[in-house]
């Protein structure tokens, strides 16, 4: 069963547009699961094992449930305004940030923004950095000073599956790498 479809429409609604299933999120990003449910079986087929699938095969951990399965929410990347209730963490000295080629000017310029999205999206090493830069082209990497913008007051934040959150990250704390190594 080919669920990738179903899962792009899914990380569409828990993290943008829950209208699209008429169905509403709480302040912390929750869905009711048997709405959910029913708000996409309006457009195509949809269960509860179908949705139990595509979470637990997501490469990304990008749901989860709470622990009766009655509640799921994206994990992060959200463009609406919810608190996914992430507990500020201590950063590594270092993290990473992947990005295509394209906006290098403006990241120059102004560093990281979390334009659409509610932080900034950091990974925990090179390797990965440079996979999400070439979901956007010709992937850029940048080595964020992070352990220095915690002492200097920013804060960061963990996903439960593994990427790092910051509001904004100056010019300053960057510095531009090769994707290649």
């Amino acid at each position: 069963m080919n669920l990738t479809k179903t899962s792009k429409y899914l990380s569409m609604i828990l993290r943008h547009r829950p209208e699209a299933a008429g169905i509403v999120l709480d302040e912390h990003g929750w869905a009711k699961v048997d709405e959910l449910i029913a708000g996409i079986r309006k457009t195509q087929k949809f269960n509860m094992e179908m949705l139990e699938e595509i979470v637990r095969t997501d490469n990304k951990q990008r749901y989860s449930f709470n622990e009766d399965r009655s509640l799921i929410r994206a994990n992060q990347g959200h463009s609406i305004p919810v608190d996914v209730e992430f507990p500020v963490t201590e950063p590594p000295g270092m993290l990473w940030h992947g990005t295509g080629e394209k906006y290098v000017a403006s990241i120059d310029q102004k560093g990281l923004l979390s334009k659409g999205r509610l932080y900034v999206h950091l990974s925990g090493d090179r390797e990965t950095a440079v996979k999400v830069g070439s979901r956007h082209g010709k992937p850029v990497v940048y080595r964020v000073n992070s352990g220095q913008m915690a002492a200097d007051g920013y804060l960061f934040y963990r996903s439960v599956n593994g990427v790092w959150l910051t509001k904004e990250v100056p010019v300053r704390y960057l510095e531009k790498y090769s994707a290649a190594g």
